[in-house]
């Protein structure tokens, strides 16, 4: 099944499936009752001193992907997101405002490369 990735403040879809929050931080501005997501899995977001460490920086990205990885082949986590992955539609949500480098990538590419 796919895998798919959206902001956590994006319109949910009848197409996105199970709908999992993956950020280790509740989303600023969003009240528990406006949440459009089965669950939180803030176990396999990045660690908070990875988290920090990227900052969102761009001329970080490639570090990250890297650090992030290896987090996630030490964490168990990742074996029972990647098992629902194979029997439903799953849309990551992140809280980034950035599209293009946010931790929501890199976990989608790793479950998918399994």
């Amino acid at each position: 099944m796919p895998i798919r990735i959206k902001r956590v403040y994006d319109e949910a879809e009848a197409r996105d499936g199970v709908r999992i929050l993956v950020d280790r931080l509740w989303p600023r501005g969003m009240s528990k009752d406006k949440a459009a997501f089965a669950e939180w899995m803030k176990e396999v977001a990045p660690s908070t001193a990875l988290r920090q460490w990227f900052d969102h920086r761009p001329e970080r990205w490639a570090e990250f992907q890297t650090r992030y990885r290896q987090e996630l082949r030490e964490n168990p986590m990742v074996a029972v997101l990647r098992q629902r992955a194979r029997t439903e539609t799953v849309t990551l949500l992140y809280g980034s405002r950035n599209r293009d480098f946010n931790h929501a990538k890199v976990l989608a590419d790793a479950l998918a490369d399994a």
